[in-house]
């Protein structure tokens, strides 16, 4: 529920605040967007202290470029004879709300 209530609210700020202001974020993907997809895919509480420390990175001393969301996915077992494996997922944007996912995996990490 709380996570909904987060979405909801970046979904607001995107609609409806940010034509407001002139685009200041020095990242891609927006810190917004940053945020809405850390409360997608992470724990809610990871998830709002990575969007806090990227609102606190994006000043102008910061010298900003691409910084997308990375996912962990742990013990994830291809067969049940195979070791556990760390995942990691990380998107590219590619054009409009379409992107690429990338996936890294480290054998026999836990």
């Amino acid at each position: 529920m709380f996570r909904s209530l987060c979405i909801a609210l970046l979904d607001f700020y995107q609609k409806f605040l940010t034509i407001l202001k002139p685009s200041c974020c020095r990242f891609y993907p927006s810190c917004s967007e940053y945020a809405r997809w850390q409360f997608k895919k992470q724990n809610i509480i990871k998830a709002f202290f990575l969007s806090f420390f990227r609102i606190i990175r994006c000043n102008p001393y910061c010298k900003g470029g691409f910084d997308y969301p990375l996912v962990h996915k742990t013990d994830f077992k291809l067969s049940t004879y195979k070791n556990s494996m760390r995942i990691d997922f990380f998107y590219i944007h590619y054009k409009g709300n379409e992107f690429y996912m990338i996936k890294n995996i480290f054998k026999g990490q836990k």
